[in-house]
Parts: C-alpha cells; sequence; structure tokens
C-alpha cells in the first residue's frame, strides 16, 4: 500500500481554487475567465431584465396608468346578506367572518346598500356607503363605525 493509495478524508474540506497566483499556478494570468468581455470582469453581475444591451423588454413597452401605494382594499358586504341575522343581533366583524361572509381574515370590512335590510341589527363595521348607513337607521338598528 502507498500513500497515494489511501482514500481521501470525507470529513475533511476542499480548499477552493486559488485563481491569479502566477503562471506557474495553472491558473494564472486570465484566472480560467478567458479573454475580455464583461464576464471576465470584475461586479460584472447583470441585473434580471439585462438583454446583452438590447432596449430591455420593461423598457420597450408602453407605460400608462396610475398604482397608489396607499389604496385601501375593503372585503364588502351587502345589506341582504345581513337579513340571515336574528332581529336585535349585534352584527361584528368577527362574527361576519365566522360565517364566511368576509374574506381575508383581517381585512377591513364595508358593509354596501344593495338589497334592503328587513330586521333590527347593530351592525359594526369598518366603513359604510351612505346608502347603507340611511337603510340600517331606517329599519330601527344602528351604524357603528370601527374602522379609521
Amino acid at each position: 500500500m502507498n500513500l497515494s493509495d489511501l482514500p481521501g478524508d470525507p470529513g475533511r474540506k476542499q480548499k477552493p481554487k486559488r485563481l491569479g497566483r502566477g503562471e506557474g499556478s495553472g491558473r494564472g494570468r486570465t484566472a480560467g475567465r478567458g479573454n475580455k468581455g464583461a464576464k471576465s470582469r470584475q461586479g460584472r453581475a447583470h441585473g434580471m431584465a439585462f438583454e446583452g444591451g438590447q432596449m430591455p423588454y420593461f423598457r420597450r413597452i408602453p407605460k400608462f396608468g396610475f398604482h397608489n401605494p396607499f389604496r385601501r382594499e375593503y372585503a364588502v358586504v351587502n345589506l341582504a346578506q345581513l337579513n340571515e341575522f336574528e332581529d336585535g343581533t349585534e352584527v361584528t366583524v368577527e362574527i361576519l367572518y365566522d360565517k364566511r361572509l368576509v374574506r381575508p381574515k383581517g381585512a377591513p370590512v364595508k358593509i354596501l346598500g344593495n338589497g334592503d335590510l328587513k330586521k333590527k341589527l347593530t351592525v359594526r363595521a369598518d366603513a359604510f356607503s351612505a346608502s347603507a348607513k340611511e337603510k340600517i337607521e331606517a329599519a330601527g338598528g344602528s351604524a357603528i363605525r370601527t374602522g379609521p
């Protein structure tokens, strides 16, 4: 048995190849990067949209519209859906979620005035449309705003 016949130690880490340490190392001069071009240079990382110098797609296409970063998305409930509750019930966001009238959980809830309310309810929600508030109060209930 020779020293060269011994298997390597699997627990021992290999050292990384030392690039650019002279011609005698076998990885000198260009250090395995080839000649010239962006890939041979330091700090050559390109963005995801880089297309080799061609005008990137997202800059070629026309842009239009406006995205409001402060927009509030409401989970909406129509008045007609509130008729399933008993007369005199206090309807809260948690109850609406339990009855599966509101998704996703944690979203602010807005009550809209579509349909007629036939029961006297106390409704607590983050927002109400003007017509919904009128119809709730006309039915003898109260609309209490809890949100901002």
